[in-house]
């Protein structure tokens, strides 16, 4: 049966000075790292993303073990019927254990994890500009640890050559209904449970789009190469570091342009809250996408 550990590790700075968690998991029997998100906060929204985002990747364990100091708040806070990561587990049929206080070595799996990751990435690299730019650093570090390294506690062994995909059940993985807004992905700058307000409140009347209007706005592409859009990644690469591109996002489509040229098109993640929360950051109504492609791509 299928072991996952789950975590919280501080800290990650930005150069702007603030604090950022990242959120882990790793397969016990692998070593595994299948879970390394940065946030703004170790909410119950935000754990809730990582473990489902992982789950649609890598199956549905058996059982999960976390820390209940590190993840409490998804734990505890309570939708009906109980805490947020117990509501998914009691849906899809996994058996979750909490450790003791004050026994770490119950998890000492993903503390290593933790150990590795301070010393070979955190302890080398940063402040980091922005939450994008330490993702892709994480995401980087995390695909060299499961595939690219060599494990001493698996005889020298790769986490990729052991782990098995988990089998997704019958039905394929379930989100409570309450929990659904909790396992939307979070944007990097707030990484908070929101409020249930309208989103478009405090907009002018002309800078409201109308329900699931596309926007447009201008963003200037990160040393990563990789664009935050409301919660979706957009992958541009590094050749692209420095340049301004306009991104036309609607609920079906995200048109990525540079200088009025169409670079690339992707489907979109965004729902209409999504555009408002956009609207009310600066983002423009947009009209219908008729861009030319760009002539050298």
């Amino acid at each position: 049966m299928e072991l996952w550990q789950l975590d919280v590790k501080a800290s990650l700075f930005l150069a702007d000075g603030r604090e950022c968690k990242i959120i882990t998991g790793i397969d016990d029997h692998s070593r595994f790292c299948v879970i390394a998100a940065v946030v703004a906060r170790a909410t119950a929204r935000a754990v809730c993303s990582a473990f489902t985002a992982a789950m649609r990747e890598y199956g549905i364990p058996g059982e999960v073990l976390s820390d209940i100091q590190a993840v409490h708040r998804a734990v505890r806070q309570a939708p009906p019927g109980g805490g947020a990561v117990r509501a998914i587990c009691r849906e899809n049929g996994i058996t979750q254990r909490l450790t003791k206080p004050r026994s770490p070595t119950t998890t000492g799996k993903i503390e290593r994890l933790h150990q590795t990751l301070q010393q070979e990435l955190l302890n080398v690299h940063g402040p980091f500009a922005s939450m994008e730019d330490a993702q892709a650093a994480v995401d980087a570090w995390r695909k060299e640890y499961n595939a690219g390294r060599p494990h001493q506690s698996l005889a020298m062994g790769f986490p990729s050559a052991r782990f098995t995909r988990a089998p997704s059940g019958i039905l394929g993985l379930r989100i409570p209904a309450e929990l659904a807004r909790l396992a939307k992905p979070a944007q990097p700058d707030d990484g908070a449970d929101e409020a249930a307000r309208p989103p478009q409140a405090g907009l002018p009347e002309e800078r409201q789009p109308a329900d699931g209007q596309a926007v447009e706005l201008d963003r200037v592409v990160p040393p990563s190469g990789n664009l935050w859009l409301a919660g979706q990644q957009i992958w541009l690469g590094p050749a692209m570091t420095g340049r301004t591109v306009r991104l036309w996002a609607g609920l079906d489509r995200v048109h990525v342009l540079l200088d009025g040229y169409r670079v690339k098109t992707l489907p979109s993640r965004l729902d209409a809250r999504d555009l408002a929360r956009l609207a009310a950051g600066g983002a423009r109504p947009a009209g219908p996408p008729r861009f030319p492609r760009h002539p050298v791509t």
